[in-house]
């Protein structure tokens, strides 16, 4: 557990990386998903 565990909160802030324990900002998830949207079709 620490900085060093993938799947804690603070290991993921530690790798600079993001997923369930730690969501990307819902402004940036917006984006993303507006950009796919408008890839598709």
């Amino acid at each position: 557990m620490g900085k060093g565990d993938r799947r804690s909160k603070r290991g993921k802030i530690f790798r600079g990386t993001f997923g369930k324990r730690r969501p990307k900002p819902e402004k940036v998830r917006k984006q993303a998903k507006e950009a796919a949207a408008a890839a598709a079709s």
